[in-house]
């Protein structure tokens, strides 16, 4: 006879969000010795369905997030390792790429800007190329005659996240990791601590520790008190996939990025013949509409770098929700409600944080403490009123 509802089912860890950021979380864990679970109604899902997998550590250089540099670099360092491992255990091609990326300028002041992000990537020790417009076109001959010149960026990455996704609900599978698939309803707490969580179908799950790694979803988990409460809030971004002709050769053989009026851009080639285009930054609370000005924007600024973009087959269109916090870097590691931990808020970065994430949290939740490359990445760093932010409705 299976037992009711309301009987509560004991792990170690117990990862609300299953996403790639929880997934990672939970498979490390279990790779630790922990008996590790994750609540979610759709393992794989989340903003990893939109992204485009730039892995990108150089070229998303922003001036002011130099601290965040550091994680992602040290991030970038192990995906090599860390799709190795990944398609070892599963068998899955998660298309990773070492096709470098090339950001280009189509007028002066896009130069110029290019010109700035290539002397504070100099100052940050990183590698880049600047390279004349010609240039630019001699590596990639599709690119437009205006293009006024470019950074190359060998050591900037791709992987398709889709691939992902389903690679870490398998290795998950694999490890032991127990996958609810059901919502996450209330965060419980008794003395204290967090303990665990009711399901949306009043299932209670106990554990001994609790990650919080919802993505946009992470503030509204009913139970949190106010003053743990991540500031995250959702960003949505709309992102194209196209198909590229096989018979013809690729169209692009490298991810190519641009500023295009005040717009950023890229054009992301897959070995499968999918061009992924993206992606607008809007600031629309939990609105996941297509509309029909964001997939103008991005095919005219698209077609701007890359005329011949308009004679491909339009195969997708998508919004999703980016994890967004007060200073675009994530939240990671104990929060002050004692067994309640995040992994969460990672913006434009999740799918390159990957692998950092996953060895950060499994540390930290075998130790108690956070590694010192994670240190400036505390939840604590806000304080309560930061998490006293309005959350969005």
């Amino acid at each position: 006879m299976s037992s009711p509802p309301s009987s509560p089912r004991t792990s170690d860890v117990l990862v609300v969000g299953g996403g790639i950021i929880g997934l990672v979380t939970a498979w490390r864990a279990a790779q630790h010795g922990l008996a590790t679970a994750v609540v979610d109604p759709e393992p794989g899902g989340g903003a990893a369905q939109v992204a485009a997998g730039m892995l990108a550590a150089v070229t998303e250089l922003h001036y002011g997030e130099q601290t965040l540099l550091a994680l992602n670099l040290a991030s970038a360092r192990r995906y090599p390792d860390f799709a190795a491992e990944l398609t070892d255990l599963t068998g899955h091609d998660l298309g990773y790429r070492r096709c470098g990326t090339l950001a280009v300028a189509l007028d002066a002041d896009d130069r110029a800007h290019l010109r700035e992000l290539h002397a504070l990537q100099q100052r940050s020790g990183l590698e880049s190329e600047w390279l004349a417009g010609r240039e630019c076109r001699r590596l990639e001959p599709m690119l437009a005659p205006g293009v006024r010149g470019g950074l190359r960026v060998d050591g900037d990455h791709q992987i398709d996240p889709r691939r992902l996704a389903r690679a870490l609900v398998a290795a998950c599978e694999r490890s032991g990791v127990v996958l609810h698939r059901t919502r996450a309803g209330r965060l419980t707490v008794a003395g204290g601590r967090a303990t665990g969580v009711v399901t949306a179908d009043g299932t209670a799950l106990a554990a001994g520790q609790v990650v919080l790694a919802a993505g946009s979803l992470s503030g509204r988990l009913a139970g949190v008190p106010k003053d743990v409460l991540p500031p995250v809030r959702p960003v949505k971004g709309q992102v194209l996939r196209l198909t590229m002709p096989r018979s013809h050769g690729p169209l692009l053989s490298r991810t190519v990025r641009a500023v295009v009026r005040g717009n950023p851009v890229y054009l992301v080639p897959r070995e499968s013949g999918e061009l992924v285009v993206g992606a607008t930054s809007e600031e629309l609370g939990w609105d996941t509409t297509v509309t029909a000005g964001g997939v103008y924007e991005l095919l005219r600024d698209a077609h701007e770098l890359v005329p011949g973009i308009t004679e491909l087959p339009l195969t997708e269109t998508r919004a999703g929700l980016r994890p967004g916090s007060p200073d675009n870097a994530p939240l990671l590691g104990p929060t002050g409600l004692p067994g309640l931990l995040l992994a969460t808020g990672h913006y434009r970065n999740g799918v390159l944080l990957t692998p950092v994430t996953g060895d950060v949290m499994a540390h930290v939740l075998t130790t108690g403490e956070l590694p010192d490359e994670a240190r400036p990445f505390t939840p604590r760093r806000f304080g309560a009123a930061a998490a006293l932010m309005e959350q969005p409705a």
